[in-house]
């Protein structure tokens, strides 16, 4: 999907990776209890008298039961979670204080991969519509699943609240074009590698046939660690993780190798999982007790050669016009997962 390369010895490195990942990863996290929990239905009613079953009967109203709501929410966590203002709070307090571990480096820039449609530049709007107390959508957001919406390389910094709400946080996202089913459809393998290395100028416009290279304009010669990406997020649509074409699997394990070999720790986001599990649609804290969502994590897992301890489950504000506490919560207990792998970094780098 990605294609050749533009030298020779990456062509190399491409063709083992693809045999490195040849297994994939799998989980203990499946290891958790998966009981589900029983469901209660109401008893038919007695059948009465003789006399009483010789009258008209009157129509029951019975409650409507989600069989499959049932069925997918299980009576132990399968990840501990908190869920109060306390923990939102001291969440974004974490955020608001980080500072990379290095002195060479202002702030850590982490970039968004994933399919299109996947939900990039929502999570980053959700992210900055938490910090900024009202759902807003800065990242500009398409509708198309076929084609990305995003063409350019956006950088968005993480402002504060309350008192600092306009002062940016060390934390920015990266977006960029969606990695499609071909090479002329969407990010290829030279351009994001080209992006983490720090080679790719601000709003660089993606095309498969211009490769990011030295007649670029704006092309960062000797990147500093600034201009770097210290962590790489592969974003998967939990709701569409059944219909992934076979060979994003070889994709994303061949980039998965590649970004290794440069020393950059990857997470990944579970998106749409409200449209996963319906107990989780209308009650985001049943997350961890969803049985259909704990199965979406396996399988993003084995699509990404990665195990579900680097993946974590989030809800992006789509149609919502307001914020919900446990929907920040779980975006923030996001953004808290992938400074864990930032900070990695720096430690890994610090000589």
């Amino acid at each position: 999907m990605f294609g050749s390369l533009a030298t020779s010895s990456d062509t190399k490195s491409t063709t083992a990776a693809v045999h490195m990942f040849g297994s994939l990863a799998t989980s203990s996290d499946t290891k958790s209890s998966t009981t589900p929990v029983k469901a209660c239905f109401a008893l038919a009613p007695s059948s009465g008298t003789k006399s009483d079953r010789n009258k008209p009967k009157k129509k029951t109203e019975v409650p409507q039961f989600s069989l499959g709501e049932f069925s997918l929410l299980l009576e132990n966590e399968w990840r501990k979670m908190k869920w109060s203002e306390e923990v939102r709070e001291t969440l974004m307090e974490s955020v608001r204080s980080f500072k990379p571990a290095s002195e060479a480096v202002t702030e850590a820039r982490v970039l968004l991969i994933g399919p299109v449609g996947a939900g990039k530049s929502s999570f980053i709007s959700s992210v900055q519509s938490v910090f900024s107390g009202r759902v807003i959508n800065r990242a500009m957001v398409g509708s198309s699943s076929s084609t990305s919406f995003t063409k350019k390389l956006r950088s968005y910094n993480i402002r504060g609240a309350g008192e600092k709400a306009d002062e940016p946080t060390a934390l920015v996202l990266c977006d960029v074009m969606g990695v499609g089913e071909g090479e002329s459809t969407g990010l290829t393998l030279h351009d994001a590698l080209s992006v983490i290395k720090g080679h790719a100028p601000e709003g660089h416009q993606f095309s498969p046939e211009h490769p990011i290279g030295a007649e670029t304009v704006g092309f960062v010669r000797k990147p500093s660690s600034n201009d770097k990406v210290h962590c790489v997020v592969f974003v998967i649509d939990g709701s569409s993780i059944g219909s992934y074409a076979k060979s994003f699997g070889a994709t994303f394990q061949q980039l998965r190798e590649h970004i290794s070999n440069l020393g950059v720790h990857q997470v990944a986001l579970l998106t749409h999982v409200d449209q996963v599990c319906p107990a989780s649609r209308s009650d985001i804290t049943k997350v961890y007790r969803s049985q259909a969502i704990q199965k979406a994590m396996v399988k993003a897992g084995e699509l990404l050669g990665m195990a579900t301890s680097y993946i974590v489950p989030v809800k992006n504000y789509c149609s919502e016009l307001d914020l919900d506490e446990n929907t920040d919560i779980l975006l923030l207990k996001a953004v808290d997962h992938i400074l864990q792998y930032v900070n990695l970094y720096f430690q890994d780098n610090s000589d």
